[in-house]
């Protein structure tokens, strides 16, 4: 549970809110919650590493068409 209180009386709500969301970000808090928003069939440890390499390579094959001009 992420708590956030004013530092004093005058500072302004905006910058509580600000201070919150940071703090919500950095925990890593909404990264959990939407990986877990929809149910994934468990994956054995080969698939998922396999599946890793293929995310890698596509998206090397990616920045390098675009680095050679290529859509």
């Amino acid at each position: 549970m992420i708590q956030v209180t004013r530092k004093d009386s005058k500072e302004s709500l905006e910058n509580l809110l600000r201070r919150f969301n940071r703090k919500v970000q950095q925990s890593g808090a909404i990264a959990v919650v939407k990986s877990k928003q929809y149910f994934e069939k468990p994956l054995s440890k080969r698939e998922r590493r396999s599946k890793a390499i293929i995310r890698q390579e596509r998206r090397a094959l990616k920045v390098k068409r675009t680095k050679l001009g290529q859509r």
